[in-house]
């Protein structure tokens, strides 16, 4: 449609002979990257899985095209003749990297609120800790001091929904802020972000909204800050936001650079109060966004320097951050928010997809599922990630790198990371959680997602059900008790 216009998309287009082949956009992919307003995530999937690309067309209908699309018409017919070499794509491609325009950090970094200007602030909160500790009336003193009104809205759940969503966009449309100041943890981050798009657009739909980067040009009406208090999820700087549909059981990713916060504050004041159980957790979560990031098919040479150095950050960290030592914690923050940086422009992997779908059904805590999953789907991974395995053991602390074999530094990598994970209490499997009966939708949502394109190795829904089969088929016991740990 968006090449030869709505008009002529019409059934008298459609040629029965071409039912069942699809768009293949192999050769001359840069024609496409226009019509994509060469989105980052859109131009990686192009570059870096030539024989899976036509999955991205799926919705596509086949089109008997006019002869003025002849290039089109060349590509679908010739595509796989026409693929220009790997490198060509890799370094000739025009790419994006995007951050927060303001990033302020450091203990007191809260303050720089004072400096914002406007007038009126909506500021999005979840649970009663920031308020406990002081840090919401904190906030509302230094925007109030700018000379802004200040609206609360509170009380944004864990795993956002749908419907929290909706209700904030509406108290957004009544109070009509000229900022967002979202603060908390990664779920009223993520609610905020959403809650904005639906502020400045009303009429778009929940469904619009999960378009990978599909969300129309944001700011129209309000600016956004994001304010992490937990050291894992790096919304603070990143351009996705993941919102539960808890009655279709399942956790959406939105993904568009138009979200990414314009101001993030990364203050370690607000994580220097998180409770144990919960710095374990949001750790390991940053584990795996560097992790992922640092093998992702859209990886560059931009990504691969800060979710390296955040994987050394958190080896050498999480531990002391665990048993309380608050200068660790402290640098945690820091850590977390480079694989932010990291994982924001070089995306994510299947780890983050089955760790969605589980979450969405079963209520596992997220850096608990994404501890749990790395191990094996790095092993998974290993054969598709040429040498990278080298750098991350050698991240990790791993002696004797250099006279190993490749097998062998591949094996104390996962090894690596799967330690980690026990250190700071993670089991190292799930108790009898998955059901037989859900294995198959669990492994159709976690293929649908967001992040499973930007996973090294070209997957499947039966390889997922295989490696839910593997690590997922016991769970109930431990979920339960860290439920009421979380909860507590």
């Amino acid at each position: 449609e968006r090449i030869l216009g709505k008009d002529e998309v019409s059934s008298s287009n459609l040629d029965s002979s071409s039912k069942g082949k699809h768009l293949e956009v192999l050769g001359l992919r840069g024609v496409f990257l226009r019509f994509f307003q060469c989105r980052r995530t859109v131009a990686s999937y192009c570059l870096w899985k030539p024989p899976k690309i036509e999955r991205l067309f799926l919705p596509v209908r086949q089109l008997k095209l006019p002869p003025n699309c002849y290039i089109i018409n060349i590509i679908m017919n010739c595509g796989t003749a026409l693929r220009v070499p790997y490198y060509f794509w890799r370094f000739c491609i025009m790419a994006r990297f995007t951050l927060p325009r303001d990033l302020y950090h450091g203990k007191g970094a809260l303050e720089a609120l004072k400096s914002f200007t406007g007038k009126k602030a909506m500021i999005c909160v979840g649970g009663g800790s920031m308020k406990r500790f002081g840090f919401l009336d904190r906030a509302v003193e230094y925007l109030k001091e700018a000379g802004m009104e200040v609206e609360l809205f509170e009380g944004i759940e864990p795993d956002p929904s749908v419907e929290t969503v909706m209700r904030g966009a509406e108290a957004m449309l009544k109070f009509e802020p000229d900022w967002i100041i979202a603060m908390g943890g990664g779920s009223p981050i993520d609610a905020a972000k959403a809650m904005w798009i639906k502020y400045e657009y009303p009429e778009i739909t929940f469904e619009e909204m999960c378009k990978v980067f599909g969300i129309p040009p944001l700011r129209r009406k309000a600016h956004f800050c994001a304010i992490s208090s937990t050291s894992g999820t790096a919304t603070e700087v990143t351009a996705f936001s993941i919102i539960t549909d808890y009655q279709k059981g399942i956790k959406y990713p939105i993904a568009d650079f138009e979200i990414t916060p314009d101001v993030a504050i990364v203050d370690p004041d607000l994580a220097e109060t998180m409770p144990k159980k919960l710095v374990a957790h949001t750790g390991m979560d940053a584990m795996t966004h560097a992790v992922e990031a640092y093998v992702s098919t859209a990886h560059c040479d931009y990504t691969d320097p800060l979710a390296i150095f955040a994987i050394r950050m958190i080896q050498g960290d999480l531990v002391d951050s665990y048993n309380g030592d608050m200068s660790k914690r402290d640098s945690m923050h820091n850590a977390q928010c480079l694989a932010g940086m990291a994982f924001s422009n070089a995306l994510l992997g299947i780890v983050h997809s089955m760790a969605h779908s589980l979450g969405a059904v079963y209520d596992t805590p997220h850096g608990v599922a994404n501890a749990i999953l790395l191990p094996t789907i790095m092993e998974y991974n290993a054969p598709y990630t040429g040498e990278k395995y080298r750098e991350i053991a050698r991240a990790m602390g791993v002696e004797g790198i250099d006279s190993m074999t490749q097998d062998e530094y591949r094996k104390a990598a996962c090894e690596a990371v799967k330690q980690l994970s026990m250190d700071v209490g993670i089991p190292a499997d799930l108790k009898a959680i998955v059901k037989d009966e859900d294995v198959q939708f669990l492994s159709e949502s976690a293929y649908a997602d967001a992040c499973r394109p930007g996973n090294p190795r070209d997957t499947s829904v039966e390889e997922i059900a295989a490696r839910a089969d593997l690590e997922l088929e016991q769970a109930q016991k431990v979920v339960a008790i860290l439920k009421a740990e979380f909860e507590e």
